[in-house]
């Protein structure tokens, strides 16, 4: 994989607009933008300097510009790199871009510049992979998130793992090369220490997961329950807007309806779904089948029923039906502004049936209800330095580390150092892989190929 090309794309989103920005990178760049600009001899420029002109091509002007210098390796990518500033107009944009590639660069592919900063030492691979975590984040917590990966945070942490295993690593190997005089150079004592302490550190990031995969992708969160129980009411009350038709017609709601609503920094994909009884129609039918494979897909069912109309053995019955492996449910009982008495609610609660009450229709206790939503989904709170794992790719690769280092301890009284040292190097192999250390060019072009052009 090399980088001795320059190459060239529209750094700004695609679309009409004020500005365009067009970003050159390679050891060419300034020589390309500089055959091209009528202005100063951007050649004798210093770097991280801005400057106004012309883009021509041949004697008819393009565009009023202005090209802002980035000599290498002060810039992104380590290399000369030139953003060119125009007017937003989709055919000038295109013009300068055909222009400059007729002058000698080519089209970047998606996520191009970030794989040159990453190959040039700019950023390990985590950071990267941050790089797009951040263009992508779509509420307060997972900006946070990606930009402490971004600036290092995780990194700095893996970093010190590997280089305390590389040390005993190497005291292992160097066992190996005296093992006729039977000797040990590495204290299995304080390997082991190290060990359940590495251990220890990859346990809490492993179960960070649940809390970081909830912040980057948010949460799919669904609203079930029997028909007229008031879901499409709750769904407008908890948006505080008329997102779902409501009437009192059972069976109104025949196909899912999908919003979002941030809790906390934390984004709940809420799912509106038919209403769960036998269908009497083939419609209806249909609808119902897609509300249990709606729950079934979820990390957060809120079953909603009416307090008014269900009987403890009902409630009882229809809570046990929707049990679902992995997916937390929270009760909520709805209307409770039509019940004349509490003891309604008190049978209820016979049999440690645990539930909200509220009001969809008249927004009786919907804040409370946002806080047992937020708190069923997410059981630890986030830090504000706590490194979090968002990544599928890095908590693969932290579970495979741990597993190899279960090993080593399993087999420290019992196998020899040549065993105990395939373990300790398949661990730093898999730590290698999350920032970079160990990497290959399909793994590369499987990671980058999600960016998009000009990043």
């Amino acid at each position: 994989m090399t980088n001795d090309d320059t190459i060239v794309a529209l750094a700004t989103p695609n679309g009409i607009g004020a500005i365009g920005v067009i970003r050159l990178s390679g050891p060419d760049a300034i020589a390309i933008a500089n055959s091209v600009f009528k202005g100063k001899d951007l050649t004798k420029q210093a770097s991280h300097t801005i400057h106004f002109g012309n883009v021509m091509d041949g004697d008819m002007a393009l565009d009023e510009v202005l090209m802002s210098l980035f000599i290498a390796p002060r810039s992104y990518t380590r290399e000369n790199v030139v953003e060119i500033s125009c007017h937003g107009s989709n055919y000038i944009i295109e013009s300068i871009i055909k222009l400059l590639v007729k002058k000698g660069a080519r089209l970047a592919k998606a996520g191009e510049f970030t794989l040159r900063a990453f190959l040039n030492g700019q950023l390990d691979l985590s950071q990267a992979e941050a790089v797009a975590d951040l263009i992508a984040a779509n509420s307060k917590a997972s900006q946070q998130v990606a930009l402490n990966q971004l600036r290092g945070g995780f990194s700095s942490q893996l970093q010190g793992l590997r280089e305390q295993l590389v040390q005993f690593a190497s005291l292992i190997e160097l066992e190996l090369d005296f093992a006729e005089e039977d000797v040990e150079f590495a204290n299995r004592d304080q390997l082991k220490r190290l060990i359940n302490e590495i251990n220890k550190i990859l346990g809490n990031l492993i179960r960070s997961f649940e809390l970081g995969n909830a912040i980057k992708q948010g949460v799919n969160t669904v609203i079930a329950g029997r028909p007229n129980a008031g879901k499409s009411t709750l769904l407008n009350a908890l948006l505080n807007e008329e997102r779902a038709i409501v009437s009192h017609i059972p069976g109104t709601t025949r196909d899912t309806i999908e919003e979002i609503l941030n809790i906390n920094g934390i984004n709940f994909r809420l799912i509106d779904t038919a209403g769960i009884r036998e269908a009497t129609d083939t419609i209806e039918q249909i609808g119902v089948q897609r509300t249990m494979e709606k729950i079934s897909q979820s990390a957060l069912l809120i079953y909603l029923f009416d307090a008014s109309q269900i009987s403890a053995g009902e409630l009882k019955q229809d809570l046990e039906s929707l049990q679902t492996p992995g997916v937390n449910m929270l009760a909520v009982a709805n209307k409770v502004d039509l019940l004349s008495e509490s003891a309604k609610l008190s049978e209820l609660q016979a049999g440690n049936l645990k539930f909200v009450s509220i009001s969809a229709k008249e927004k009786l206790n919907i804040d409370e209800l946002k806080d047992k939503i937020y708190h069923a989904a997410i059981k630890t709170q986030p830090g504000g330095d706590e490194t979090l794992i968002t990544n599928i790719r890095h908590l693969e690769a932290l579970q495979k580390t741990e597993a190899a280092l279960t090993r080593v301890l399993g087999g420290m009284e019992s196998v020899t150092s040549d065993f105990l040292s395939m373990d300790i190097k398949q661990a730093l192999h898999y730590l290698g892989e999350i920032t970079g250390v160990v990497t290959t060019d399909d793994l590369l072009e499987n990671i980058f190929s999600k960016f998009c052009i000009g990043k």
